[in-house]
């Protein structure tokens, strides 16, 4: 018995897994604490409207007559209405039955390209390492595109003429740089889809990032239901990183071969997912009602503040940097060429952790992530720390 084949083509260790033990062995060595601004999880608890939601929903679940089993795969029919009226707000028609409730965006992602046969996947980078690592394990064959700082770290179809039938990931806002294609950035990629009949993975996990007037979905751009499947998130919106809640969009429009696709991902989900827990998903409606959006904006605002003092410090340094507008994140250039080095020197001189931006690609060497997903307190001290120690660590 041996194992899969996409395994030999991944790299050792995860990205995260591998921020983590580096930042654990230093500890051990050198004692103390560090400030952690490497991986981007949530600071801030979970909004007041899911928690009573939470409470509600359990209460539901120790009565006789209230009590549910197994969830409906797809999602109860209360979410998928609720996420496809949050989208009609925003001028975007949405069938609930378009929608599919998942367990967390990483791993929808990942799930959706099983539905293929090994094929060519498109992914702009540097970005996300999910997007690669699944294309490895399925056998798909990855066409990484460059993003740098001459375009923005927003790749165009423009490298791709006369290829055909692919499948590209899109991450707008992207992590980890921050970039965001706007309306007619968005309008060439589904042009290039359309005209191709290639099919555009959206991931809009920080959708709600954006600053105004920027696109908050690919559905906003006309023709995308033919061409786009989009993956929304509730892990950074609503901070539900430790209770784990998505959504997938699917239209109805989107065939493979003769096959609808949305029947596709149904029929596997079926095969393979057990669906979300009743408790979760009570969470989730909660969190896209009136209030708990408020709550939800206060909490997002304070993150891209964050942001904003930390992108400061380096504005003050002359360190070319983005982000900051339209993401909870800092994406900045560090020198030498050797983004693993710099991650090692940033925790000896100031005890600040990020994350080294190879790890997200080959165009990331060379470049730097932090996380904003912090306290005001702790982006405060990250700062000056930062503004002391620039210098040199530059």
């Amino acid at each position: 018995m041996r194992a899969a084949q996409g395994f030999d083509k991944l790299g050792k260790s995860y990205l995260f897994s591998e921020v983590r033990a580096r930042k654990d062995a230093f500890l051990k060595e050198n004692g103390g604490t560090l400030i952690d601004l490497g991986v981007g999880d949530v600071a801030f608890p979970l909004p007041p409207s899911s928690v009573a939601a939470i409470v509600a929903a359990a209460e539901e679940m120790g009565d006789n007559v209230r009590f549910r089993g197994y969830p409906p795969e797809g999602g109860y029919d209360f979410l998928r209405q609720t996420i496809a009226e949050a989208y009609a707000e925003a001028g975007v028609k949405i069938s609930d039955g378009e929608v599919f409730v998942g367990d967390g965006a990483k791993s929808d992602a990942a799930a959706f390209t099983t539905l293929f046969e090994p094929c060519e996947v498109v992914i702009p980078e540097p970005v996300y390492p999910v997007y690669l690592d699944s294309a490895l394990l399925c056998g798909h064959r990855p066409l990484l595109l460059s993003g740098s700082k001459q375009n923005g770290f927003l790749p165009t179809p423009a490298a791709l003429k006369g290829k055909e039938g692919l499948v590209i990931w899109l991450c707008s806002p992207n992590n980890p740089t921050g970039a965001a294609y706007d309306g007619a950035g968005l309008a060439e990629w589904v042009r290039f889809a359309l005209d191709t009949g290639s099919l555009i993975l959206f991931d809009a996990a920080y959708a709600t990032f954006a600053g105004d007037g920027m696109p908050k979905t690919i559905y906003s751009v006309d023709g995308a239901r033919g061409c786009a499947v989009e993956f929304g998130s509730f892990s950074k919106f609503a901070g539900f990183t430790g209770m784990r809640c998505s959504w997938t969009v699917v239209p109805h429009e989107i065939m493979l071969e003769k096959r609808r696709l949305q029947a596709l991902w149904q029929r596997r989900q079926a095969a393979e997912f057990n669906g979300v827990s009743y408790v979760v998903q009570r969470a989730a409606q909660a969190a896209l009602s009136p209030q708990g959006r408020r709550e939800c904006r206060v909490v997002i605002d304070t993150y891209k503040r964050n942001s904003c003092v930390l992108g400061h410090i380096f504005q003050k340094h002359g360190v070319w940097h983005t982000g900051c507008e339209h993401s909870p994140y800092l994406w900045f250039e560090c020198p030498r060429g050797d983004s693993w080095a710099f991650f090692d020197r940033l925790m000896r001189t100031c005890r600040v952790v990020g994350t080294p931006g190879v790890g997200f690609g080959p165009s990331g060497e060379g470049f730097f992530r932090l996380s904003c997903f912090t306290t005001p307190e702790i982006a405060r001290e990250a700062a000056a720390r930062l503004d002391s120690a620039l210098p040199s660590c530059m």
